[in-house]
């Protein structure tokens, strides 16, 4: 899909500096990918506490079934 896109050309340097980067096409795509990357990594942080256990599990007995 083609866009066209307004970017900071500095930025964009930058970018390409900081992650060795040739192109410009390669520096959003890893851009995009650690952005997504980052947000999933907020939903799972917001599950914590939120998850009830089965108190009456024996996760020991668990390892030793074979």
């Amino acid at each position: 899909m083609a866009t066209n896109l307004a970017l900071d050309d500095k930025l964009i340097k930058e970018a390409q500096e900081i992650g060795q980067q040739k192109t410009k096409k390669a520096v959003v795509t890893e851009a995009l990918k650690e952005y997504i990357q980052r947000r999933k990594q907020l939903e799972i942080l917001q599950l914590f506490g939120t998850l009830d256990y089965d108190e009456a599990h024996d996760y020991k007995q668990q390892r030793q079934i074979k």
